[in-house]
């Protein structure tokens, strides 16, 4: 029963977890689904401990922590799968972002008739705001 008890609160912690993470709006609304269903299926393991066992059985897996450490790894799998995904597609948009930047900076030298000036790395270029009069960061 002590065992029982520790579950049921880990498993009300992770729930309350993920609805923290939303209400600070840490957790995008893309994800916030995913994990919810997760937390809820942990709940209702952890209410209904042999509900895994008749799935096990069911499937024909013989230990039920096997069907469930299989479950997660899929899961985890999936997770990162989808993670390097989104990795690979921002890294796209980021260098096509700064190609773009480097183009329009490029346009604007030129229509203002002077010569390109590439700042040394580590230093942020200033350009000149000529409606102000005084040097502005780009």
């Amino acid at each position: 029963m002590n065992s029982y008890l520790v579950a049921l609160v880990g498993s009300l912690l992770v729930l309350a977890g993920i609805f923290e993470l939303l209400r600070r709006r840490q957790l995008s609304e893309k994800y916030a689904v995913l994990w919810l269903v997760v937390g809820v299926l942990l709940l209702v393991l952890t209410i209904f401990p042999r509900l895994l066992s008749s799935v096990s059985r069911a499937v024909g897996i013989a230990i039920p922590t096997n069907l469930l450490f299989f479950v997660g790894i899929v899961f985890l799998i999936g997770v990162c799968l989808h993670l390097s995904w989104e990795m690979s597609r921002l890294e796209n948009e980021t260098r096509k972002l700064a190609e773009d930047l480097a183009i329009l900076r490029l346009e604007l030298l030129e229509l203002r008739g002077g010569e390109p000036r590439y700042p040394e790395p580590g230093q942020q270029e200033l350009v000149a705001d000529e409606s102000a009069g005084r040097p502005a960061q780009d």
